[in-house]
């Protein structure tokens, strides 16, 4: 039973941490249709941000607004690498994430007199001061306080990102993946749309990289190693599973699909599974993603073929 409930703590935990991560994949890959790489840039961006100005004293959720900020301007240099100097997605994304690992040492070396991690164990962040006090650490062993601060960081930008959604100019953004003659009839520069869409992508992976390290208490540039294909799994398992659903909006359906790829993940490794391994277990789980996802279309499309 200790298992379990240990299992089912690190499932919400982080699948509520890695559901904002996939908050802002979704609006790259499934809106934009955008392959952006230089997230694995901008999660540790975020990371080694918040962990150098909580060091400094900064209020931890001001550090979740500041990351989120510089996320969004590397998230624009992609876009504009790609708008206006025309260069390939999946090459602006390489460029961006190549050029943050250099920003990331610089800022992690210049906050630690040279080292490259920093670790504040010791002081205050959102899951262990201000509001998050009236929470009970834990109940019978739980840890309630981390989880119901996961769950309030991903619901309210899951809230946030529907809202946004159906403004005028969210409604130019989903557009402008798809309909790009929509968005100029409106009177609107797809251009600058896949560039705002960009933008938001890169500001949730960094304030993903924010929360992640606020509850590990520590940042290092190792942070965003994987993370696209994290994202990119839980994007896909989410909307594979329950995009069809009617009850279930897009945005809700990548969170569950977080939650599900976390708990697979957290299952593997209570049953014994060597860390060395859970990078492997990653890409697994992505390849059956992508495997199931194909064939559920291709299943779709034949059952609108037939119906035909």
């Amino acid at each position: 039973m200790e298992i379990f409930f240990n299992v089912l703590r690190v499932t919400l935990e982080e699948g509520f941490m890695y559901a904002v991560l996939a908050l802002g994949v979704y609006i790259t890959y499934s809106i934009l249709d955008f392959p952006d790489l230089s997230v694995d840039g901008t999660v540790p961006l975020g990371a080694v941000t918040t962990g150098i100005l909580i060091v400094q004293g900064v209020n931890p959720w001001l550090c979740c607004l500041i990351s989120f900020v510089l996320g969004m301007a590397a998230g624009c240099v992609t876009g504009l690498l790609n708008v206006k100097l025309k260069i390939r997605p999946l090459l602006c994304g390489i460029l961006v994430m190549t050029a943050l690992l250099s920003i990331n040492l610089v800022i992690v070396m210049s906050g630690t007199d040279g080292l490259s991690i920093v670790s504040f164990f010791a002081s205050p962040t959102i899951f262990s001061s201000g509001l998050a006090e009236i929470i009970p650490a834990s109940i019978g062993g739980f840890a309630l306080r981390t989880v119901t601060i996961s769950f309030i960081v991903a619901i309210l930008c899951k809230v946030l990102l529907d809202l946004f959604l159906k403004t005028k100019t969210g409604l130019l953004l989903r557009a402008a993946g798809s309909n790009h003659q929509y968005v100029t009839m409106m009177g609107r520069n797809p251009g600058n749309m896949k560039i705002l869409g960009l933008a938001l992508g890169n500001g949730f992976a960094a304030l993903a990289g924010s929360v992640i390290a606020q509850q590990k208490g520590s940042a290092d540039l190792q942070m965003g190693t994987g993370m696209v294909v994290a994202g990119l799994a839980c994007v896909i398992i989410g909307l594979s599973l329950f995009g069809k659903l009617k009850f279930v909006g897009a945005t809700s359906a990548v969170i569950l699909g977080s939650i599900i790829y976390k708990a697979c993940l957290s299952a593997a490794l209570a049953m014994g599974l060597p860390t060395e391994y859970l990078k492997l277990l990653m890409a697994v789980l992505f390849t059956a993603a992508l495997v199931a996802s194909g064939a559920l279309s291709k299943k779709q499309g034949g059952k609108k073929h037939a119906a035909a």
